[in-house]
């Protein structure tokens, strides 16, 4: 389930294509980070430490040149991140039954300066669910 959360989020915040987008050439089109994960290949690193060591959060492993919690290439300013296992009781409205049920996300904002896909300076604030 996180596959897809990361997936999503990556998509939102900086995997789209331009056209997909309708943007014109240096309007503010952040260029992902280097770094795929998974085998849509998707811009981005599971939570864990910046160092890159190995960490429970990450199915990927260690990542010895560290873990960008952003998902934007050349971005300097403020990230929060949280990484979150929840669960519930979820309910059928038509025979009152009950189960339990339980997920992991992770979502992060992003807001400060970076550099297009165009090479210019753009200000933003991202989100990435």
């Amino acid at each position: 389930m996180l596959g897809t959360a990361g997936a999503a989020g990556a998509i939102l915040v900086a995997g789209l294509p331009k056209i997909a987008l309708g943007a014109k050439p240096g309007s503010g089109i952040p260029t992902p980070i280097p770094h795929k994960t998974g085998p849509l290949g998707l811009h981005f690193f599971f939570p864990g430490p910046v160092d890159g060591s190995a960490a429970p959060t990450d199915p990927t492993g260690a990542h010895p040149d560290g873990r960008d919690p952003s998902t934007i290439f050349d971005f300097n300013g403020f990230i929060g991140q949280a990484d979150l296992t929840l669960s519930g009781t979820g309910t059928d409205t038509t025979t009152g039954e009950t189960a339990p049920y339980g997920f992991h996300t992770d979502m992060r904002f992003m807001k400060g300066v970076f550099v297009d896909t165009e090479g210019r300076t753009q200000k933003g604030a991202f989100a990435f669910i």
